[in-house]
Order: structure tokens, then C-alpha cells, then sequence
């Protein structure tokens, strides 16, 4: 392109162009960037005061910072020299890294604009986690303080993952700690582990520490709760080093609430493993004593419930005439002669505060309707469009209630429903992408249940969701 005709693109080339740079900068991982000491000062006071002073850097030819990695530093140039950074050029390999550059330069605006870029990256691509690496990494280079946007931001995110899901080498012990730090005792945050498998975690993540045979020991002998369902064999028969592993676990211990832990659990699994110190353990039966507990595996925060699999069925009795159910209650289909839209719900009752998600795959379908809705008045044979007990619907023509709401979708389209019992709020993911206007309701009724609409030829599964992670 000929210079003279865009001062931003003729302003690009000069980003770590050894051409026309009078300062080195060398970074943290010992890279080298190249930049102009006047541009850079105009640009940020923190270069200003750090080049033009009447100290002996005002007059070297190379400026050192050993804390700002050069991935980071690359982004902070582009942002110097052009006003701007192009999306593709923040990834998750940097984003955390330029933040931190961001909040040194006081680069406010900068800041902003990574903040917005992770959020967007999060929940439009749904269906591609990866911040628990991110988290990771922010508490590694970052002061985590409850006024860090960034930490926050992903704190809540991770939350919203149960740790089962997530695989030991993606999360930290820094990261660990400060996501149970920062939700201990706040109850208004969503959280999806129950207890005891945030204990687990912890527990299997400090054996890691110490080496690989405790490592693989603890995962294989501490069960998840979904183990213990189905008559796990639990055995304590096992040499590990209980000190270290004892040692390792410290720093997560106080932040783990284990009142809410189910005292038989405690008594099985949890006290024979000797890695807990025993005045934690009594006092958490004096505790279970004195209240009368009803012994309940709860969750710290407002909770994500995880619909069980075998609850996730269509109900027959709530259910269009013509409409069939079949492959053990996860399908309904429509029958040929069927020309009318009929309606069916799930048997799940979604009753209790917190937040319940569950996929609903679209295997195949012309119009169709998927949403939630009430008991009350409600009419197989009629579309679920256009009910007044239908509460939240979003049609394959991506609309809701005769409002726009996201692109068309049809055959083989997976829709995940978010539904905050707390906030009396509604959300879809189609195909990956969350969208992010929430749907509002008032007067929502206690009760509420899975529902789908339609019609010939028609094909809907439901199922239970997991949030799939990298």
C-alpha cells in the first residue's frame, strides 16, 4: 500500500521496526522490541517519565522490564502507535500478559478493551472454555486483589465449571486458591462443584505437588459424588507420604467449607485419609451435632445445578396426543400425519433457587419451538409460541415472541437453556454461541418444566448439559 493515505496503517509499520527506532526494550523473557522514544512518551506517562527525566536512562539507547513478558509488550505497541489493536492479535496465549502491561502503562482504555475481548471470547464461544489457564496465569503475574477486573471476571467463570471437568494441568495452585478464596464467603456468585468435590480437587491437585505416585493415588482412591452413587469400592489401603500431601493442602484448607460436606462422607472417605487435621474434623461434627444438620452435599455460592442424565426424560402424561416418545423417554418425535404444531414438557421440575441447564439437540426439525414453561394452563395442541404459560421460547427462526434473538437454526442445532431461578432469567446457547440479552420475566411461577413444540417432520432429544472445555 503507498504511504500517505491512511496515518494508522503508515503509523503500523513502524511497530517494532528496528528502522526507525531509537530504544530497545528488553523484556522479560529476554526478547528485544524495538520502539521511538518520542512516540512512546506522547503516548504514555509512565514512558514519558521513564525516558525523558534527567536520569542516565534518559540517555541509553535500551530500557529493561523484567516483569512485562514481550507477548504483552507487542500488544502495548500496537496500541501506541495506532490507537487501536486488532482482535486477532489479543489470543489466550497473551490476553493475560497484555493486561498486566496495560494496568502498568496506565493504558485505561486498553484495559477495557482486553476486558471486553475476554468477555465476549468466553460466552460467545461457549462451547471453548479456557479459563482456568487463564486464571492460572493471572495469578501467577498479577496482585490478586477484589478489585482486579480481570481476576474477578474469571473467577466468576470458572465458578461456573464444575472442577470435575476440568483436568489437573489446566488450573493452578495459585489459581485454585484464589477462586476459593474469592468465593468462600460470598453467596451471591454462581458456583457449580458441590463441596466435597472442591475438597477433592484440592486434595488431588496438592498430591500433585508432592509426586506422581501420590498424584495417581489420591485420583484413584478418592471417589466423585457420582462414584459414590453407583457403590463405589472405596479402599484406604494405599502408602502415600500424608505429611507432605498434608502440607500441600494447607494453604486450600481454610477456604474449603467443610460444614457443608455430608458428615458420612466426612466420616468415610474424608477423616481416614489423615490429610485434614483432626480439630477441622471434630469441629465439624460438633458442628453437625449442635445444628441437627440435614447432612445435604451443598454448594458454596448460588448453584448450578447439573440435571442428572436419568431425570433429563419427556413426560408422556404432559404430553400432544399424536406426539411419540421413544429411546427411553429422550425423544419425542412427531408422527407424518401430524400437521399442527403439539407440545411436550419434561418431567424435571425446575423449582428451586439456583441455576439449571440442560441441551436440547434438534435431530431434525422444519419449525420448532424450545423453552420453558408452567403447568398452569397450559395447551398441548397449541404452539408454544404464543401461550401465556409458556414463560421463555425462542423459535428455530430465531426468534422470541416475534422478536428477533439470534440467527436461524434447524436440523442438528444444539440449544443449551440457562435458566436463573434467582434472577427469574432466561438465557439460550445455539450452536456454541451464547447470546447474551437475558430474558427477563415477572411473576414467574414456582414450578417450571422443559418444554418443546412440534410439528412434522419433527425430532427433538433432550439431554443433560456439560460445559465442554479445550
Amino acid at each position: 500500500m503507498t504511504k500517505g493515505y491512511s496515518l494508522k496503517q503508515d503509523l503500523r509499520l513502524l511497530i517494532n521496526n528496528p528502522k526507525y527506532s531509537d530504544i530497545e526494550i528488553l523484556c522479560e523473557d529476554e526478547k528485544k522490541l524495538y520502539g521511538c522514544r518520542a512516540i512512546l512518551a506522547a503516548r504514555s506517562e509512565v514512558f514519558d517519565r521513564l525516558l525523558y527525566n534527567e536520569m542516565k536512562e534518559s540517555h541509553e539507547t535500551q530500557i529493561s522490564f523484567p516483569k512485562i513478558h514481550s507477548n504483552g509488550m507487542k500488544i502495548i505497541l500496537e496500541y501506541i502507535y495506532t490507537g487501536s489493536v486488532k482482535k486477532e492479535s489479543l489470543t489466550k496465549d497473551n490476553t493475560v500478559e497484555a493486561f498486566y502491561a496495560a494496568d502498568y502503562f496506565q493504558l485505561l482504555e486498553l484495559q477495557d478493551f482486553i476486558i471486553k475481548i475476554i468477555k465476549n471470547t468466553l460466552e460467545m464461544n461457549y462451547a471453548k472454555n479456557y479459563s482456568p489457564e487463564l486464571l492460572s496465569k493471572v495469578a501467577e503475574i498479577i496482585p490478586l486483589t477484589e478489585d482486579n477486573i480481570l481476576a474477578n471476571l474469571l473467577v466468576k467463570e470458572v465458578a461456573s465449571i464444575t472442577l470435575n471437568d476440568v483436568n489437573f494441568d489446566r488450573l493452578s495452585i495459585a489459581g485454585l486458591k484464589y477462586l476459593l478464596s474469592f468465593t468462600r464467603e460470598k453467596k451471591d456468585i454462581p458456583f457449580a462443584t458441590r463441596e466435597y468435590e472442591v475438597f477433592r480437587y484440592s486434595a488431588i491437585l496438592a498430591a500433585r505437588q508432592v509426586s506422581d505416585d501420590a498424584y495417581r493415588t489420591l485420583k484413584k482412591k478418592l471417589p466423585t459424588l457420582k462414584q459414590m452413587e453407583s457403590c463405589y469400592d472405596i479402599e484406604f489401603e494405599f502408602s502415600i507420604d500424608h505429611q507432605k500431601v498434608t502440607k500441600e493442602l494447607e494453604p486450600f484448607i481454610k477456604f474449603i467449607d467443610f460444614n457443608q460436606i455430608n458428615a458420612q462422607t466426612i466420616a468415610d472417605i474424608i477423616e481416614p485419609l489423615k490429610i485434614v487435621p483432626d480439630e477441622i474434623i471434630f469441629s465439624v461434627y460438633r458442628h453437625k451435632a449442635l445444628l441437627n444438620n440435614l447432612d445435604l452435599n451443598n454448594i458454596r455460592g448460588i448453584p448450578i445445578y447439573r440435571i442428572k442424565e436419568s431425570d433429563l426424560i419427556w413426560d408422556e402424561s404432559a404430553c400432544g396426543p399424536k406426539l411419540i416418545i421413544e429411546d427411553n423417554g429422550k425423544v419425542v418425535r412427531a408422527p407424518n400425519d401430524l400437521n399442527s404444531h403439539q407440545n411436550v414438557r419434561a418431567k424435571m421440575i425446575l423449582e428451586n433457587k439456583g441455576i439449571y441447564e440442560w441441551d436440547i439437540i434438534f435431530e431434525k426439525v422444519e419449525v420448532a419451538w424450545v423453552g420453558v414453561c408452567a403447568s398452569e394452563n397450559f395447551n398441548y395442541e397449541k404452539y408454544a409460541g404464543d401461550q401465556p404459560s409458556v414463560v421463555w421460547v425462542i423459535s428455530t427462526g430465531g426468534n422470541y415472541r416475534n422478536k428477533n434473538y439470534c440467527p436461524n437454526f434447524g436440523n442438528d442445532a444444539k440449544i443449551t437453556v440457562h435458566l436463573d431461578m434467582n434472577k427469574r432469567a432466561c438465557t439460550f446457547t445455539i450452536n456454541g454461541i451464547k447470546y447474551l440479552e437475558t430474558l427477563e420475566h415477572d411473576g414467574l411461577p414456582e414450578k417450571l418444566y422443559p418444554v418443546v413444540s412440534l410439528s412434522r417432520p419433527g425430532r427433538i432429544r433432550i439431554q443433560a448439559h456439560q460445559k465442554n472445555l479445550i
